[in-house]
């Protein structure tokens, strides 16, 4: 029989750990680049733009159907549209794209708990070496670091709410807060960093357009761990007594609080490395960069510091990541847990190695399809290329499904569950006449303008991933 739903703490925790959720690879490695390409502050400023009025509603939205149903994204639709068929689809949607997610996200951290091993144990000459990345996915060794990071995660997991999610994101994110002033601190300090600094914070409005535009929007939704079905989920452990709106503005400014000093930390340790970088040959991967340019730059740090100095900085920026990381995979793996707990009225614990075996099975495949099987590795072939089963996962729940969820959640709100019943759930915990203006702008958005965006990113990203073509942007 399944345990009494449990619910965070303290407004603290479920900030922690909704922050935990939202902050991951991309934050910090994959959007300070994507900023210093497409126009520096100027990026800057659209994304903040698109974080107010676009993700943080979206943001109220998905907390408020989670806390007043109690239930996880697939519960929350069934109880509202009291099982109409047609929602309880964007439900199961809600449930399997992180299940989905989780996948290759596990396969990810795997690769950075990898680095972080080699860092540590003195490998940093090793991982420099532009081969070592190729080589790296093919290895055997993958596999003992799955085993260990399925059970560090599972072991948070298993915790429960207040003593696994919580507990750990008031220790990680806390400790990720710090590595990352440290390393921007230090790498401030390097020749030619200023420069980087500049490239990266001064507009440059000319290379503004409208993929630029509909890259920060994405980038924004993205990154807020929107269309997840995690903070419909982790709403669900919201007590009553926590001002949504309140909540959703800190989740949304320590998210992209995190993005905005990562850039401090990348772009200057890029111009010091190579202070003639040209700037459009930079890759805007994540992979890329944490596993190819990073190590390089890591590297040429010994004739400063020394070889066990540089090993010691690149120790503590994988950590870094490694922490973003696992709190990500943890808040994306809860979604299915919690709906596998509702749905089959199981314990935490038979939920969990249910979902366990599901998670490793698919991530194992995922993690052969760098060369390891020929059939996992060419697995499908659309928009004129070969695509292996990691590339698909990817392309069609990340970058495809996702946006389809933000749209869902948007038209179940303002549709079916109606703006009164939205907007009083959003005043339980908030003081009378609170975020008047808020609330309005967010009736409108949800029904009007976001709507509409979601719609074309979703059109455009189906064109562009499978059929080669760029429709709309």
């Amino acid at each position: 029989m399944s345990a009494e739903r449990e619910h965070f703490s303290s407004k603290l925790g479920f900030i922690l750990a909704a922050a935990g959720s939202a902050v991951g690879i991309g934050n910090l490695v994959g959007f300070p680049v994507a900023a210093a390409k497409n126009g520096g502050g100027a990026f800057l400023f659209i994304y903040a733009l698109f974080v107010i009025i676009i993700c943080l509603p979206v943001m109220m939205a998905e907390m408020a159907v989670g806390r007043h149903t109690n239930k996880d994204p697939l519960g929350a639709y069934s109880k509202i549209s009291e099982n109409d068929s047609k929602w309880k689809l964007a439900g199961w949607l809600g449930v399997i794209t992180p299940f989905m997610i989780g996948v290759f996200y596990l396969v990810i951290t795997v690769w950075i708990f990898g680095y972080l091993f080699s860092a540590v144990t003195g490998d940093l000459a090793l991982l420099a070496d532009p081969n070592t990345f190729g080589q790296f996915v093919t290895s055997s060794k993958l596999f003992i670091y799955m085993a260990i990071v399925s059970a560090i995660t599972g072991f948070i997991l298993m915790s429960g709410v207040k003593e696994g999610i919580e507990k750990a994101a008031k220790i990680l994110m806390p400790a990720l807060f710090l590595l990352l002033v440290l390393l921007v601190i230090y790498v401030l300090t390097l020749d030619n960093a200023l420069a980087g600094v500049s490239f990266y914070v001064l507009p440059d409005f000319s290379k503004i357009t409208g993929s630029v535009v509909s890259g920060a929007l994405s980038q924004a939704f993205f990154s807020l761990s929107l269309g997840m079905g995690i903070l419909v989920t982790y709403g669900s452990y919201m007590s009553k007594k926590q001002d949504i709106a309140d909540s959703s503005k800190l989740v949304a400014l320590t998210d992209t609080g995190v993005a905005f000093f990562a850039g401090l930390l990348i772009l200057p340790a890029i111009f010091s490395f190579d202070p003639n970088v040209n700037t459009s040959e930079l890759s805007e991967s994540s992979i890329s960069l944490i596993f190819v340019l990073l190590p390089k730059i890591f590297l040429s740090l010994q004739t400063d510091i020394g070889y066990v100095g540089a090993s010691a900085v690149a120790s503590i920026f994988f950590l870094l990541v490694f922490f973003a990381a696992i709190t990500s995979l943890v808040s994306i793996i809860e979604v299915p847990n919690s709906a596998i707990m509702g749905e089959k009225n199981l314990s935490r614990k038979k939920s969990l190695s249910t979902l366990a075996v599901m998670v490793v099975l698919l991530s194992v495949a995922a993690t052969m399809s760098f060369g390891m099987s020929d059939f996992f590795t060419s697995f499908v072939n659309y928009a004129g290329a070969d695509k292996s089963l990691f590339d698909v996962i990817y392309d069609v729940f990340y970058d495809t499904i996702l946006p389809l969820n933000g749209l869902l959640i948007c038209l179940f709100v303002s549709i079916r569950w109606k703006k009164a019943n939205f907007n009083n759930e959003l005043m339980e915990g908030a003081a009378p006449g609170k975020h008047k203006f808020l609330l309005k702008y967010s009736d409108f958005a949800l029904s009007t303008i976001i709507p509409i965006l979601l719609t074309l990113i979703f059109i455009d990203t189906v064109a562009r991933k499978f059929f080669g073509l760029n429709l709309v942007f």
